[in-house]
């Protein structure tokens, strides 16, 4: 029995959860996969069986599904547990190596970036793709970055989220928008800013947070929505993570600051 809980999907990525439930050691009839897909092991093992041979997998051992190329399993060992990663058509060629097999080793570094990945659900826009781009970088490989024009690559990135823009919403736009890949994007804002692009947008709609909360706002919930957050716990935990508070506290000590200082101008 086989069971698939989405984690995250926006238009270039699609993350689930994969449960089986399955105890066979017979192969299963031939599957073929419409697009890349990144799979990886949380538990358990099983195996797979493609055109480069049989594999056995576990949480030490990933695969990479190509579109149009077959696949069997066998579950001998029992259930298991994996993430699935699938990439819309020319996102995985964007991103990615070419690579001669389809299994990779999982070492700590990749097993930590997998756990980051499916820990950043609350913001698949940003945070996910930063983490995403991280687990391929430890496993699979990414293109070379560059680095000719990265402040001004930067700039232009940072314009668009001071911007609003409507490609801003999202790591993956933005860098369409920017004519740069999304890890370029990603390495070269690190490095020139000090901080990921992700801590960079958080920051923005941190500081947009406080002024609305400043002057007086109580409905939460819209001020999540209106600033992008999934939730308002997402944006409770993101503004406690920038300022060590809550917006709740927020609201309270901008007001009574806001408070004295209209009295002090009345003096």
């Amino acid at each position: 029995m086989l069971s698939i809980a989405e984690v995250a999907t926006r238009p270039d990525v699609a993350v689930s959860t994969v449960v089986c439930r399955e105890h066979d050691r017979r192969w299963s009839t031939s599957e073929v996969p419409g697009e890349h897909r990144l799979v990886l092991v949380r538990s358990g093992r099983f195996r797979r069986a493609s055109a480069q041979g049989a594999t056995d997998l576990d949480p030490t051992l990933g695969y990479v599904a190509r579109p149009g190329v077959e696949e069997r399993f066998a579950h001998p060992a029992g259930g298991d547990v994996c993430t699935s990663i699938s990439f819309a058509p020319g996102r995985w060629a964007a991103l990615c190596r070419a690579a001669a097999r389809s299994d990779f080793y999982v070492d700590a570094r990749a097993d930590l970036a997998h756990r980051r990945l499916l820990a950043a659900r609350s913001d698949p826009d940003y945070a996910l793709v930063e983490q995403l781009l991280a687990l391929l970088s430890a496993t699979v490989g990414l293109l070379p970055a560059g680095s000719a024009g990265a402040r001004a690559v930067v700039a232009a990135a940072r314009e668009a989220i001071h911007a609003e823009a409507p490609a801003a919403r999202g790591l993956f736009p933005l860098a369409d928008l920017l004519a740069v890949s999304p890890y370029r994007l990603s390495r070269a804002f690190s490095r020139e800013t000090g901080v990921s692009v992700t801590r960079y947008r958080n920051r923005v709609r941190v500081g947009r947070a406080m002024e609305r909360l400043e002057r007086g706002e109580h409905n939460l919930a819209l001020l999540a929505a209106d600033l992008g957050f999934a939730d308002q716990a997402h944006l409770t935990r993101t503004v406690r993570e920038h300022t060590g508070h809550t917006p709740a506290v927020l609201r309270s000590v901008l007001g009574q600051a806001g408070s004295t200082a209209a009295r002090s101008g009345l003096r």
